[in-house]
């Protein structure tokens, strides 16, 4: 009995990168630079407003026995 030869064949084949709707290929990079001024004074407020409440609390706490 003579053993049967498989050929197999080994070619990978290379698939292209996916293409995204609205990107260009040479387009230049526009450099994200938001303003979180209006974020930094929302944030002091709250914080303020935080502290002013945790005070009141611990001020509320000394008249309720």
């Amino acid at each position: 009995m003579a053993k049967k030869s498989r050929s197999t064949s080994n070619s990978s084949t290379v698939k292209a990168a996916p293409t995204f709707a609205g990107i260009q290929r040479g387009a230049t990079s526009v450099e994200f630079n938001p303003d979180y001024s209006t974020i930094k004074q929302e944030l002091k407020r709250v914080g303020m407003m935080a502290g002013g409440f945790f005070i009141l609390l611990i001020v509320l706490s000394f008249f309720i026995k």
